[in-house]
């Protein structure tokens, strides 16, 4: 089976740098643990990488949340980190999610359970 492909959907923005950062290193840190665990993650966090190593740049952030959501749509599942119930960029992810009939997560482990099933399904 090939890995399952999970977009990762969680707070980005804050009123300081430091949360931003925090919020980057969670994004992170869940992507780096789902592909030690074989899934095949998207990080919207890894955007920062294009800024940093393209400082000049003329990048807004719609351009992101755009090629963000095109990851989305051929993802196999969605995990939620955080930003649920905010009325922001999270709900409109997951809100898409569910139009496109993806499975939906809040739980690294309940996104493992639903992996073990696909696997047994395809056997």
């Amino acid at each position: 089976m090939k890995p399952l492909r999970v977009y990762i959907a969680g707070m980005y923005s804050a009123d300081n740098v430091l949360d931003v950062l925090r919020n980057i290193g969670r994004g992170q840190k869940v992507a780096a643990r789902l592909f030690e665990q074989g899934f095949a993650p998207f990080s919207p966090w890894w955007d920062r990488s294009f800024v940093l190593d393209n400082p000049e740049g003329q990048y807004t952030k719609q351009m992101f949340y755009a090629a963000s959501l095109a990851w989305l749509e051929v993802s196999d599942a969605v995990l939620v980190i955080s930003g649920a119930g905010d009325g922001g960029g999270v709900d409109a992810e997951i809100k898409r999610a569910w139009e496109l009939g993806l499975s939906v997560f809040n739980s690294v482990t309940g996104l493992q359970l639903w992996r073990d099933v696909q696997k047994e399904l395809t056997k």
